[in-house]
């Protein structure tokens, strides 16, 4: 977490497109991260010191304040948006059927010092490599917090939104898939999407692994 009266703060509120919160808000954020059925937060830290033999990750070591550089956030909402190419007719069979879902993806590297040396591109990559594993978890959950049949419930594909003079970031999603959609909206922000097949028919994390949390 970046204190609100860091320097990089005002920077990242900028790039994000967010607001200021007070610390009253960021603890209610911090439970919410918890209990949500709708979001997944991850903290992003520096590799663990045991490089590429680590098995495990050792707390207040490996995640201590020194080794954070930023987060990642997974926003799940209904997607009720048509496809350019069905009509009408063809679009309310489908709705009629199955619930789409669309997964926003939103990472913040925290210090400019930390930027451009990979670090947001293998957050993403790992974030896609996780819900890869686990979605049929993550839509279930999603499902039974919004009362839907799980059955008939699917991630169609993901978004991020971004500032559209934050070239560094529009270029980390682009890398990985992302196309541009539309022209940018009245905030000045443009909408990246990417299909979930495209997502599963790439080796998005090659090198991904989950390690034990040794308290």
């Amino acid at each position: 977490m970046v204190d609100r009266h860091h320097p990089a703060a005002s920077a990242i509120q900028e790039a994000t497109a967010s607001e200021p919160l007070t610390l009253e808000e960021e603890y209610d954020n911090q439970q919410s991260w918890r209990t949500s059925h709708d979001k997944l937060t991850f903290i992003a830290c520096e590799p663990p010191s045991g490089g590429d033999d680590a098995r495990v990750v050792e707390a207040k070591v490996d995640d201590a304040a020194g080794k954070m550089r930023g987060d990642i956030n997974f926003f799940l909402h209904v997607d009720d948006e048509d496809d350019d190419d069905e009509d009408e007719e063809a679009t309310g069979r489908r709705q009629s059927l199955e619930t789409c879902l669309r997964g926003e993806v939103d990472v913040m590297i925290a210090a400019k010092e930390h930027r451009g040396r990979g670090a947001g591109e293998a957050a993403v990559r790992a974030l896609l490599a996780y819900i890869r594993k686990n979605l049929t978890d993550i839509v279930k959950e999603y499902a039974q917090g919004e009362s839907l049949d799980g059955d008939r419930t699917r991630l169609a594909g993901l978004m991020a939104r971004i500032k559209e003079d934050n070239a560094a970031s529009r270029g980390l999603f682009g890398k990985l898939g992302f196309r541009q959609e539309g022209e940018a909206n009245y905030f000045g922000e443009v909408k990246m999407v990417m299909d979930w097949e495209t997502v599963e028919g790439e080796d998005v994390a090659l090198e991904y692994r989950e390690l034990a949390y040794m308290i």
